[in-house]
């Protein structure tokens, strides 16, 4: 029998799975975590990290302890901050650096930052700090360097020593901003990151969204205008992949009613079921099942099919706040399929986590479960996310 996937005991339970894998080998003597896990476990490249996986680990183990699974992941979430000052951050420009190790990069990644307020949020939430001084900081130098106000926008891309502003502009750093300052209101009740929240939201989720047909289009130039031949030649890039992106669309799905919880909104309630139901109905693999990558914005032609970890994990979360909010089996019913068709192909039954990625018939390509910029954020988050829900019930 498969699992009862909207259970809480099956949640907690994997939860617990995956952080399991990560348990024994995660820990770097020389600081921080390892950020490189092949199936088994074992580690393939123990220089090099990312701030986004730096960042994201401290958001798992402060919720991890956060949520009562055990009181030494205090101390390791606090070891990832540590890590974050002593190895990520840069004094003299006052930011955090992309890359450590062998393919150091000083750049300034408005995504990056948005992941140090994500953690740094977390880490308060937890009460394993006071991150109240460090979290304002972190808004107005954002602001500073980063915010067009006539655009109600954020630019994505600095130089090193923060004097070159690249040209390109894009919605993911914005969608995760979003994110960062959800958790932050959440945590200190400053208003100015709620405001700044539903600004994005309404940028990009509303404006620039109705401006592309209906859905989140993923890059734009320099004036916020779309670039629709940006990265053409590369669907299936980690961070700024062409076409539209279903995981993209279901996140914001997420967020929309995260802020409808904080503020309440017709608009968000809707543009959210827009988002989602064009995400099912224009990304899911009739054939093979789960939700690719992406699809062409003129012929709705995959333009990658294979099926990733965090895709159906955000597409997970969205459902059930969906199917909390209104009320219908559709909803429900696109949670347990999300789940079962993850369960068959994503989900590692014998080393624990989820494998990254699979090909679009959902066999494997690849013995990397968690390269740098996963360690199962999105699983862990999307599985606390629905919890929480349940909870509130």
């Amino acid at each position: 029998m498969p699992p009862q996937f909207d259970q809480p005991d099956f949640l907690q339970q994997h939860t617990h799975s995956i952080l399991n894998f990560y348990e024994p080998v995660v820990l770097d003597p020389n600081g921080g975590f390892y950020q490189n896990f092949l199936d088994d476990g074992q580690v393939f490249d123990p220089h090099s990290k990312h701030l986004v996986s730096s960042c994201r680990f401290v958001f798992n183990y402060a919720e991890a302890y956060r949520r009562g699974y055990g009181d030494h992941y205090a101390d390791w979430a606090r070891q990832g901050l540590v890590y974050l000052e002593q190895k990520h951050y840069l004094p003299k420009t006052d930011h955090y650096a992309w890359m450590l190790g062998d393919d150091m990069d000083k750049t300034a990644m408005a995504y990056g930052h948005a992941f140090v307020v994500l953690a740094y949020s977390h880490a308060h939430l937890a009460g394993l700090i006071d991150a109240t001084d460090k979290l304002v900081h972190l808004y107005h130098w954002l602001d500073t360097h980063f915010y067009q106000a006539e655009f109600s926008a954020y630019a994505d891309e600095l130089s090193a020593d923060l004097s070159s502003l690249d040209s390109y502009r894009g919605q993911n750093a914005n969608m995760h901003l979003c994110e960062a300052f959800i958790a932050a209101y959440r945590t200190i009740g400053d208003q100015r990151f709620l405001s700044r929240a539903m600004t994005l939201a309404q940028r990009f989720a509303g404006e620039l969204c109705d401006q592309a047909g209906g859905m989140i289009w993923e890059h734009y130039d320099q004036n916020w205008q779309p670039d629709w031949q940006y990265n053409i030649d590369k669907p299936d890039d980690l961070f700024k992949p062409w076409g539209f992106q279903p995981g993209h669309q279901v996140e914001w799905t997420k967020l929309l009613l995260q802020l409808d919880q904080l503020s309440p909104d017709k608009w968000l309630k809707e543009r959210a079921r827009s988002l989602f139901d064009q995400a099912v109905s224009k990304g899911w693999d009739d054939e093979f099942g789960g939700l690719v990558y992406g699809f062409a914005p003129d012929t709705g032609v995959f333009s990658d099919a294979q099926k990733y970890f965090w895709v159906q994990a955000e597409a997970i979360a969205a459902a059930y706040r969906l199917y909390q909010t209104t009320q219908e089996p559709v909803y429900l019913e696109w949670y347990n399929k999300l789940w079962q068709y993850s369960w068959n192909h994503l989900i590692d039954h014998k080393y624990g986590a989820w494998f990254r990625i699979v090909a679009r018939d959902g066999s494997k390509i690849t013995n990397e479960k968690s390269p740098m910029g996963k360690v199962d954020y999105h699983t862990l988050g999307a599985c606390w996310d629905v919890l929480d829900n349940i909870n509130n019930c």
